[in-house]
């Protein structure tokens, strides 16, 4: 019942701008963290970005602090990651997820139940 469903994923050059968007569906996320993962070919889930629903609080892998904002549009139940000076590394499949919040940001993948199929991000160089 519960759907994440991501898009916005494409091409870009190196020092570009891509936003994502993650619409979100089957229940109400009040009391929900929602977060982007990200991971490449052989690689293990690495986390990204997190925003709590109802405070909108939000957190940040050191790897992309600076460059990347994650926000939400309550009324339309969508979480988005605009994502700012793109390099080549930022080059990987990207999820988002969803887990009932705790007294902690959860970074493990393990801790959230809820994820969407993925979209596509490549920065050319």
């Amino acid at each position: 019942q519960v759907q994440l469903v991501e898009s916005g994923g494409g091409l870009v050059q190196a020092g570009g701008s891509l936003r994502l968007s993650c619409a979100a569906s089957g229940r109400t996320f009040s009391g929900y963290t929602m977060c982007w993962f990200r991971q490449a070919p052989g690689k293990g889930r690495e986390f990204v970005a997190a925003i709590r629903w109802s405070g909108g609080s939000t957190y940040y892998a050191d790897s992309v602090k600076g460059r990347f904002t994650i926000s939400r549009d309550n009324a339309n139940n969508t979480v988005y990651l605009q994502m700012n000076s793109l390099n080549p590394d930022d080059t990987t499949v990207y999820y988002c997820a969803a887990s009932l919040y705790g007294s902690t940001w959860y970074l493990s993948p393990e801790m959230y139940a809820y994820w969407g199929q993925g979209t596509q991000v490549t920065v050319s160089s």
